[in-house]
């Protein structure tokens, strides 16, 4: 059948040859009662077990959203009327696949769809309906189509492609829509684009080219721990006392900021407004941390299910990941911890897992700034268990965002192209890294190795430092800061940004108040996130090529120095104790600018004791403008040359 968005719903094409149609719904005979005659579904699936409880809906897709470039649009088909509880199982017996294409032929992206009850779940915490979505994120302006293939049978979600009987209502429909250039501008993310993989250090937005430094929150672990999302969750006996409600940002929110239900959502939407505010650019979440530290996040109906999805608590989910993407936020999700990593199928790519996976991707991977983290502190999985996961993600992801991993285990296994025959690499894009000293002194030596060994394995990993010091301490709050503020700026910070780190998110101590599983209040640390507001700001002002830039500590006449070289171009230098020191120029020619940033203050650069020198041998910089036992950033920058020279 082929129909737009606005065509006649009643075209229909006959079903696909050889194999057997449904029964549509007449006198209260539904395709779940066809279903079972045809035994599509298990053998214990019995007629009268199974009362019709809702009509199916009509077979008409519609397109929803902003029909312009990056932002999301959603495709919603009016088909077989389902319930969370219900057989057949909507999340695992249905398999709706959407293919969006774009007139040029490229891209064409096949995206899984899924089960949103009635379509409005988030506000109504409905349980069941007739709705069924799936997104696009369109890269490109001007004429797109859509053709939806809607298949049953038994566990046909994860099954293989071939699996499944086509449900002729809902099956074959096709459409088309147009979209326009964006309209958004400044944080929000559809003003630059997806952010992808590249083959590099670092990730770059696609719309408008812009490559990108994180900084933001890893803790709370259990962000999403929140009271107003829908769910058992708080009152099942699993660390309940955990739960958060997020108070102390409902002062955050603002007038025609989004809410779901009768006004709930404010404090959890202002807790990303002040992140937002602080100048960062990225939090982090778990979700599902079942047999974990908080256990209070999942996707599940409960504690114990895990085949059937709470589609309200998701919708929920998705209004939060929405804002997010409107204040500019990278979203880390980290899909598992090590509790739980062997939770699904035993670590195998086996039903449940490939459910909890394509379920995240279906709902959430049209989100333009994300990165899939298969799990923190991963030790117990096999590299092929590992290689598994990563390559489900790389190849069900219709977008390809990056994929990541977090230390429990080195994982150096998994870097490099991945063979399956050989067995070898992965379908890793980097690496989440955690780091252990209480002071942070090991950043550096820790980022190193995994920037190096994967250029060598022959795919380049973009590394971040995403759970700086060490679970006691590490980022401790204002009021009981102690050495931790002047130490994450001066041992991980910076040492990130110059290593060719991509940045970092902050973690919070569990002896500490507001730490990693209590933490109800982002102002806690209100003075560190000047910190790494500062840093962003230097390498965004002053327009500094990261992205070409490579680590040259050997440079520096300085023991414990960094320094971050476009060689010939532009130098930044990092002295954590201040002072000044010999930058080793012997082999660049011309004279350079020598600026001082202020990394405890931010504001302009300033004019040190010496404000050019010329290249040719080992050149001291001079003198810092003031404070010159305190740490400071210094720009070199080759000087172009003047008329006549």
């Amino acid at each position: 059948m082929t129909f737009s968005s606005t065509s006649d719903p009643s075209l229909r094409s006959p079903a696909r040859p050889g194999l057997p149609a449904f029964a549509l719904r007449t006198g209260g005979f539904s395709v779940l009662a066809a279903a079972c005659l045809l035994g599509v579904f298990s053998a214990s699936c019995v007629l009268h077990e199974t009362p019709v409880r809702g009509e199916d809906g009509t077979g008409q897709a519609t397109i929803t959203g902003e029909l312009q470039q990056w932002h999301n649009v959603t495709l919603s088909l009016d088909g077989p009327w389902a319930s969370e509880k219900g057989e057949p199982n909507p999340f695992l017996d249905y398999r709706m696949t959407v293919t969006f294409t774009h007139a040029s032929g490229s891209p064409r992206y096949q995206t899984p769809g899924y089960f949103a009850a009635d379509g409005d779940a988030a506000q109504t915490s409905a349980e069941s309906g007739a709705v069924w979505r799936a997104h696009l994120a369109p890269d490109k302006t001007g004429d797109w189509t859509y053709e939806i293939a809607f298949v049953a049978g038994k566990g046909v979600a994860v099954g293989p492609e071939s699996s499944g009987v086509p449900l002729e209502k809902f099956h074959g429909g096709t459409g088309k829509f147009t979209i326009a250039s964006s309209d958004k501008t400044g944080r929000d993310l559809r003003s630059k684009g997806r952010l992808d993989y590249v083959g590099q250090r670092y990730l770059q937005f696609r719309g408008n080219g812009e490559w990108f430094l994180k900084q933001g929150a890893d803790a709370p672990e259990n962000l999403l721990a929140y009271v107003d999302f829908d769910g058992p969750q708080g009152r099942d006996g699993q660390n309940d006392r955990l739960m958060k409600s997020w108070a102390p940002h409902v002062r955050d929110w603002r007038e025609g900021d989004p809410t779901w239900g009768d006004g709930k959502g404010k404090g959890l939407i202002g807790a990303i407004n002040y992140l937002a505010s602080e100048g960062m650019n990225a939090f982090s979440f778990l979700t599902l941390n079942i047999n974990g530290d908080d256990k209070n996040v999942f996707p599940y109906l409960d504690y114990a299910e895990r085949r059937r999805l709470d589609v309200s608590r998701l919708a929920q989910w998705e209004i939060v990941l929405t804002h997010g993407d409107r204040q500019g936020m990278f979203l880390h999700f980290k899909t598992l911890e090590t509790e739980n990593e062997l939770l699904l199928d035993g670590g195998d790519l086996g039903v449940e897992r490939k459910l909890y996976y394509r379920e995240l991707i279906a709902r959430f991977a049209h989100h333009l700034a994300l990165n899939w983290n298969l799990g923190e502190e991963i030790n117990n999985a096999s590299t092929a268990q590992k290689q598994a996961w990563a390559h489900y993600f790389w190849t069900t992801d219709p977008y390809q965002h990056p994929i990541v991993i977090h230390n429990g285990a080195s994982h150096f296994d998994l870097m490099g192209p991945y063979d399956p025959a050989a067995g070898t690499g992965s379908d890793l894009t980097g690496f989440s890294l955690q780091t252990n000293n209480p002071d942070f002194s090991d950043t550096f030596n820790r980022i190193t190795p995994y920037l190096q060994r994967s250029v060598k394995a022959g795919k380049p990993w973009t590394v971040a430092l995403d759970e700086p010091g060490d679970a006691t301490h590490a980022l401790r709050p204002d009021n009981d800061a102690g050495d931790s503020h002047e130490d994450g700026r001066k041992n991980a910070l910076w040492p990130t940004l110059l290593a060719g780190g991509w940045g970092n998110e902050w973690y919070f101590g569990y002896k500490h108040a507001e730490s990693d599983l209590t933490l109800n209040d982002f102002r806690s640390r209100d003075v560190w996130w000047d910190y790494p507001r500062f840093a962003l700001v230097f390498f965004a002002q002053h327009a500094i090529p990261f992205q070409e830039m490579e680590n040259a500590n050997r440079l520096s006449s300085v023991a414990g120095s960094y320094v971050f070289a476009k060689p010939g171009e532009c130098y930044v230098v990092y002295l954590p104790r201040g002072g000044s020191c010999v930058l080793d120029l012997s082999s660049q020619k011309g004279p350079f600018t020598v600026a001082w940033y202020d990394p405890r203050h931010g504001g302009k650069l300033q004019q040190g004791s010496t404000p050019t020198i010329s290249g040719g041998g080992k050149t001291s910089l001079g003198a810092p403008p003031s404070d010159s036992r305190s740490d400071w950033v210094i720009l070199v920058r080759s000087q172009p040359a003047g008329p006549g020279q």
